[in-house]
């Protein structure tokens, strides 16, 4: 059985936690090989995806390879076992947070430790093409590659593909071992994450028929036919920050003084119009002179893969619902040069070296299997130095419940597997006359349609059709916090000894109980573009939202909460949260919903459906920590409760 949740020993700042007994390294520590006696293995550097059934032959020797040598810095050890005490509120380290310059000091890489990656890589003939504070980039030929990384390059299928990978484990040469943390590109599949929510394509306008409810149940579809034995409200139009507030009990708290960073790929053009414009239309705080920043690179890569002009209406909506809860919180958008791993991985990594903010809100991410675990390495490095600068990461957990439907196997999303994020799930949201809070549900929907004699709903209750993320880890072990509070059943799903499990907590979602978003897009013709405002969902809404409660927060204790999750699990079971269930009335719920069948005008005819509350894949909300809603969502008293007293 597991033990019960493990206590840190307090350690000073100088001491750096090396000495701490049983210190967590949480990347991908070097392996002798007794095979290559004077190398060490990488491990995780050959995907699981490269089998010898799979294997296509050798890569030809003069293909190009570019690859990331990811540098552990000084002290992997230390700089875990200090994120962990420094996160811990029972540690007396808690909160004694270290510097931007302090982290690099302590747990960076030398001056000597690149000199000797940077000679290595090139002695095998590599070029090196980039020097950060976490790697050395370099590029060549596949045959300089396989000489530097001890290893053959290989073609794979994949799917119905073929993709370069090592045919065993990367290697490096055995004195520079405590140097290098992992490295990546030697396999060339797609790492591409994806923006975790119901977006429509902002290039061409997108707008919701009606009619809507302006608050949950406040516009009865009297004559659609009933559901779960009962007429049903038709879906709101959209929440307002206003009632978002209310719902969480924001109280009188802004957020001033607390500087929150968002990231995702590419930056809308329009996005100081839209947001200064959609707070001017709907009740929220004006936005003051510079306090809306953007932190871009220099050239964008990889925009039709990407599909980059979709990411616009994810900043867009993350930008608008962090002002809308957290009024007077200071907003940083960084946005990486692409979808892909390396470059969001910079854009943390900016933050984190620059320290921007206190409180990081992310929305993408992609299916665990795709994630390998050099790249998780690579993540968790940089969670761990935000964390010991008082930093949390914020991810949403994804929009497609089990991800069975999408992929065909049950899994969470990466990063928000990571035992160093907090992974935020998703709800669907009833707020009531004069913004009162009425219950919450896990968010999952089922769809049906209107008969054609629009007597019945074809098929009730539907199929599925999205879900918040959440389940067992099969590669991240149980972290310490969560030990105590998330039944054996589920940590152990896939281990005796207990993996990770998302979510941590959980916030709105439901596209169909969702937040109203404003938006400059372009007419159908592509001719005209105009701001225009529409409802939205997902769990890329979920974590803004509470990263916009986590700013309340820290303006309530007056200093950085830094990782949250030891906090969070600290204060389960009390009045501070919501426990969500599936059926919190006791009866089935649903709501009507009509949408345009263009997406933006009645031309091309309406579609009238049901969409149903509570129906998460194989996922369910219950009494209790749940793999949909975490230990649930804020209530009133959770602001305060981090108020230092």
């Amino acid at each position: 059985m597991r033990s019960n949740r493990a206590k840190v020993r307090a350690v000073s700042v100088a001491a750096t936690l090396p000495m701490l007994a049983g210190a967590l390294a949480l990347g991908i520590p070097a392996a002798h090989a007794a095979d290559h006696p004077l190398r060490d293995l990488l491990a995780g550097t050959r995907p699981a995806w490269a089998t010898a059934k799979a294997d296509k032959g050798a890569t030809s020797d003069g293909a190009r390879v570019s690859a990331r040598v990811y540098l552990a810095g000084k002290d992997a050890a230390g700089l875990a076992a200090y994120a962990k005490a420094v996160s811990d509120p029972d540690s007396a380290s808690y909160g004694t947070y270290l510097t931007a310059k302090q982290a690099q000091a302590h747990f960076g890489a030398t001056k000597a430790q690149v000199a000797a990656v940077k000679s290595w890589l090139t002695a095998a003939g590599l070029k090196v093409t980039g020097v950060t504070r976490h790697y050395v980039s370099v590029s060549g030929d596949v045959a300089a590659a396989e000489k530097a990384f001890g290893t053959q390059l290989h073609n794979y299928a994949k799917g119905s593909k073929t993709y370069r990978a090592p045919a065993s484990a990367a290697s490096v040469p055995q004195g520079l071992a405590d140097a290098v943390l992992t490295v990546t590109g030697l396999d060339n599949a797609p790492h591409m994450a994806t923006h975790d929510d119901q977006l429509p394509p902002p290039d061409t306008v997108f707008r919701n028929a009606g009619p809507f409810s302006s608050y949950y149940g406040s516009k009865t579809a009297s004559t659609l036919p009933s559901a779960y034995g009962k007429k049903i409200p038709y879906a709101v139009k959209g929440y307002t920050g206003k009632q978002l507030r209310a719902a969480y009990g924001a109280g009188k708290r802004t957020g001033k003084g607390v500087r929150v960073a968002i990231t995702d790929a590419y930056a809308s053009p329009t996005i100081a119009y839209d947001a200064g414009t959609y707070a001017k239309r709907n009740g929220d705080a004006a936005w003051k002179t510079g306090q809306l920043h953007q932190s871009l690179p220099a050239t964008y890569t990889n925009t039709e893969d990407c599909g980059a002009s979709g990411w616009y209406g994810e900043e867009t909506l993350d930008v608008e619902a962090v002002h809308a809860v957290a009024p007077a919180a200071d907003v940083t958008y960084v946005g990486a040069a692409s979808c892909t791993d390396g470059d969001l991985l910079d854009a943390l990594g900016k933050i984190v070296d620059h320290h921007l903010a206190d409180i990081v809100s992310n929305s993408w991410g992609e299916v665990e299997a795709a994630q390998t675990p050099d790249l998780a390495a690579a993540y968790d490095q940089v969670f761990q130095l935000g964390a010991v600068e008082g930093i949390g990461f914020y991810f949403s957990s994804g929009d497609d419940g089990d991800e069975v439907a999408g992929s065909g196997t049950k899994q969470v999303d990466s990063p928000a597997n990571s035992a160093w994020v907090t992974a935020v799930g998703g709800t669907s949201l009833a707020v009531g006359k004069k913004d009162s809070y009425l219950w919450e549900t896990g968010w999952g929907t089922d769809k049906a349609v209107l008969s054609a004699d629009g007597k019945s709903w074809t098929d009730f209750p539907g199929a599925f059709t999205s879900g918040a993320g959440g389940g067992t880890s099969r590669t991240v072990a149980e972290p310490d916090y969560q030990r105590g509070v998330v039944p054996d059943a589920l940590a152990e799903a896939d281990s005796a000894n207990g993996n990770r499990v998302v979510p941590d907590i959980a916030a709105i979602a439901d596209p169909n109980t969702g937040f109203l978003v404003g938006q400059t897009q372009s007419s159908p013709d592509g001719k005209k573009q105009a701001y225009s405002e529409y409802r939205i969902g997902g769990t890329s809404l979920a974590a803004p939202a509470i990263a916009a409660i986590q700013a309340l927060a820290q303006e309530a204790r007056g200093k950085a909460i830094g990782f949250a999750n030891p906090a969070i699990y600290a204060k389960y079971g009390s009045k501070v949260y919501h426990d969500v269930t599936d059926n919190p009335t006791g009866k089935g719920l649903a709501v009507a919903r009509v949408d345009f069948v263009n997406g933006y005008d009645a031309t091309g005819g309406l579609a009238t459906s049901v969409r149903s509350l509570g129906k998460d894949s194989s996922l369910s909300a219950v009494k209790g920590y749940d793999d949909v809603t975490g230990v649930g969502t804020p209530a009133s008293g959770y602001v305060e409760s981090y108020r230092r007293r």
